[in-house]
């Protein structure tokens, strides 16, 4: 019988403030209680618009109809069929901007969980199933991956599961990209992306760490002397961007890359690393994103007080609604309508402040939200010793500068067509490296589609 509540069943969760004091996951997940309950909300509508809003294009009526029979693995393999990750995107992924927004449920009430069923289905799945996957037969076709993020990892396990001999190429120690280096510990466990990434390599994937394409191997020496057919490049957008206004180079001011980086995966959050980190005892964190959330609360664990300061309100922000509510369950302090003009130093230059002015909106600006206009005569200062910057990142220019006939836009992404192909022959490219900072989902739907055209351009 179909469960007709308008409510959503609440995500368990760390009480706030036990959780802004370590570094455990945040979210509980579902029971089987929970989710038999939960996945009854589902109409398993007949034109299933829930999937338009997913990138990789999960079968997600189906996999919830077996949840709500009590199949789990059964739910597993379905979403499985589509999706590299999903142990990863149960938890990261914006459903309420993707398959959750056009839940039909959502008219009337709360849509459908449909990321909380998921990772309910893939830690099912871990938990109960031990078994590696079968290798594929090899169809003697190999492929280079650059970069082992959520697009790369995409890409190599669907070619993989094709037959094809795939070797993923990543500039860290740890495979995962962005998964293991930027996003924290309690809102994804390593431990799952570990798992994923092992799955991989049970299916045949070789993991090459250690390994800065464009310096180690260029991505013309992949194909012209290491006989790789065709090459993606997955390989992010790690290259952090500051504000143009004066102090940036002081003592205590750091990119959020950075700062993530050292507690994620080196993990300067633990009491036996020797991995350096700033423990500062006040903290300005500039930017509204999901990455200025991750770093604000990553701080707060450090023992700070942390303030984001954003130039727009709190509804412009463009981090996720749970992420922001999370984040002030936590105590993180929002200084909204504010924006940085200076970063003050002591003697020694050491950070002491930030000086900022008081911002309002005007009208909308090219990307639709309205544009912040300096308030004339409202500046303050912050009393803060860190200052940690999350205003975006775009592709580092190393591939660029070191492949041949590479077309890059004017802002350093790499252009492609719509199968991923870019400018040179046999030579792919998804995710940030392509669009700037993204999603996580998206940089795996983009994965998915190279790894379709290759296939389709190699078995020919």
């Amino acid at each position: 019988m179909a469960n007709m509540s308008l409510t959503k069943n609440p995500m368990p969760s760390q009480d706030p403030n036990v959780r802004n004091k370590n570094f455990d996951e945040v979210a509980l997940g579902y029971t089987e209680e929970q989710a038999l309950d939960e996945a009854q909300r589902c109409l398993n509508c007949k034109n299933k618009p829930c999937m338009t809003g997913c990138p990789v294009m999960v079968h997600i009526p189906e996999f919830i109809a077996e949840v709500a029979k009590g199949d789990f693995e059964a739910a597993y393999q379905i979403i499985s069929n589509t999706s590299a990750l999903p142990a990863v995107c149960g938890r990261v992924c914006p459903q309420e901007s993707q398959c959750e927004k056009y839940c039909v449920r959502g008219k009337k009430g709360d849509p459908v969980g449909i990321g909380r069923l998921e990772r309910f289905v893939a830690d099912w799945h871990n938990a109960h199933c031990t078994e590696a996957p079968a290798k594929p037969a090899s169809n003697g076709h190999r492929v280079a991956v650059v970069g082992s993020g959520p697009s790369g990892l995409t890409c190599a396990g669907d070619l993989a599961r094709k037959g094809y001999e795939v070797t993923v190429f990543e500039a860290l120690h740890l495979a995962g990209g962005v998964l293991v280096y930027g996003i924290p510990e309690f809102r994804l466990p390593k431990s799952i992306v570990q798992k994923e990434v092992d799955g991989l390599k049970a299916l045949g994937v070789t993991i090459a760490t250690d390994t800065v394409v464009g310096r180690t191997i260029t991505v013309d020496e992949l194909m012209e002397e290491q006989g790789f057919e065709a090459v993606f490049i997955g390989s992010g957008a790690g290259l952090p961007m500051f504000m143009n206004i004066p102090g940036v180079n002081y003592k205590g001011v750091l990119s959020a890359n950075e700062f993530l980086t050292r507690i994620n995966l080196m993990k300067a959050y633990k009491p036996d690393s020797d991995t350096p980190i700033i423990h500062p005892k006040k903290v300005a964190v500039v930017g509204g994103g999901n990455v200025a959330m991750d770093a604000a609360r990553c701080a707060k664990r450090l023992g700070a007080e942390v303030y984001i300061v954003y130039r727009r309100g709190m509804e412009e922000l463009p981090a996720r609604k749970e992420e922001v509510e999370h984040a002030e369950e936590e105590g993180i302090i929002f200084k909204t309508l504010c924006n940085p003009v200076e970063i003050l130093a002591d003697e020694n230059d050491d950070c002491k402040g930030i000086r900022c002015i008081k911002m309002e909106l005007g009208e909308p600006d090219a990307s639709g939200r309205r544009r912040p206009i300096e308030v004339p005569g409202s500046e303050f200062e912050l009393d803060v010793d860190c200052v940690i910057m999350a205003l975006g990142t775009s592709p580092n220019p190393l591939i660029k500068s070191t492949t041949k006939g590479l077309e890059i836009n004017k802002k350093g992404g790499i252009v492609v067509n719509e199968d991923g192909l870019t400018s040179k022959e046999n030579v792919y490219a998804g995710g940030d490296a392509v669009t700037g900072a993204a999603t996580v989902i998206l940089a795996m739907g983009a994965g998915k589609t190279a790894a379709k055209a290759i296939d389709e351009q190699l078995s020919k």
